[in-house]
């Protein structure tokens, strides 16, 4: 039977979330509990690694900065959850709370392609990049990510509103069934906003581990680390953003061809839920997968805290001691840039 109304457009559908909520507040609060701290101490540490002309870490501060500015909204995810996916704030604060989210998601992604293709370029074309390479076009990517996703997302401020009918209690952002608008934005999404990333972190990955297998520089572990390093970022985004990706455009095609997509929606519901909780833990990994997973800056933490303990500090090799004080930018040989860049 269908369910549209006498202006064509489908009626809400009732729609409750009954299942368990411990498991997702445990998710949400595992990765505010981790990811915050990780993620200021990505947010100083790349401030530093800028200081000494470090084009990479302009990506990695801005990544950290996208996640705190989400990180921080996830006690209103919690008492959204525990509120079995009803809204209790006040609707400026649901806005405000779907916008973020929606920003972070799509600025992430993009950055994490950023930080691909950068890293991918270096290896490839290490003379060239040294000179190209600024973190004025660094800064620049960053700032027009920002704009571009902010922009594209302010309809967030009149779909995600507070609604609340008969059929549907305040529930936050979420519309059911989709109006037209957002399963056609749905549509641009997955293949704009998941697709195109997911091939350009690929081929950038596919291409910094055949290069690297070819160095001389190289030895075996260190090339199985660059191996698994690919390899992780790889599973991660699909991990984490394929499942909610894959459920937008199951609603878009179900909104479309069918003239009932109530019953759909419910089934789906639960884990559409934990499909978008899942997302939130990207911004936990993210440090760990890009910064604490260097080798330089173990070193260098290793050297603050001895430090901080007043305790001897070994003695630098000049190598280290100039990677230290420049960053991976500094003037090196073509094959030493390559070593250098795969175990950043």
């Amino acid at each position: 039977m269908s369910n549209t109304n006498e202006t064509g457009l489908q009626e809400p559908c009732n729609i409750t979330y009954s299942r368990s909520t411990i498991p997702l507040t445990t998710v949400y609060g595992l990765v505010m509990v981790f990811g915050f701290p990780a993620n200021l101490l990505t947010l100083i540490l790349s401030m530093l690694k800028i200081r000494r002309k470090n084009v990479l870490s302009v990506y990695l501060f801005t990544l950290s900065l996208s996640d705190l500015a989400y990180l921080c909204t996830i006690p209103n995810w919690i008492t959204y959850v525990q509120s079995a996916n009803k809204w209790n704030q006040s609707p400026l604060s649901c806005k405000i709370t779907g916008y973020i989210f929606f920003n972070n998601l799509y600025i992430s992604i993009l950055l994490l392609c950023c930080i691909s293709v950068d890293r991918c370029l270096v290896v490839l074309y290490p003379i060239e990049a040294q000179w190209r390479r600024r973190r004025r076009t660094a800064v620049v990517v960053c700032l027009a990510i920002w704009m571009l996703v902010m922009v594209i997302h302010t309809p967030v401020f009149i779909l995600s509103g507070v609604q609340s009918t008969e059929k549907k209690n305040d529930s936050c952002f979420e519309t059911f069934p989709m109006p037209p608008l957002v399963a056609k934005f749905n549509y641009a999404r997955f293949c704009v906003g998941f697709c195109v990333p997911l091939c350009i972190l690929a081929c950038s990955n596919f291409l910094i581990f055949r290069r690297i297998q070819s160095s001389p520089c190289l030895n075996p572990s260190q090339k199985a680390k660059v191996k698994y390093l690919a390899v992780a970022v790889i599973l991660i985004f699909l991990i984490c953003f394929t499942p909610y990706h894959a459920i937008l455009l199951s609603r878009a095609v179900a909104y479309s061809i069918l003239d009932n997509s109530c019953e759909f929606e419910q089934k789906i519901y639960t884990a559409s839920t934990a499909f978008l909780c899942l997302c939130t833990v990207n911004s936990a990994i993210n440090p760990f997968l890009y910064m604490f997973s260097s080798e330089s800056v173990r070193q260098e933490l290793k050297r603050d805290l001895r430090i901080l303990l007043c305790l001897p500090v070994p003695q630098e090799s000049a190598t280290d001691s100039y990677t230290f004080r420049n960053g991976p930018g500094s003037r090196v040989s073509s094959c030493r840039r390559e070593e250098m860049t795969s175990l950043q």
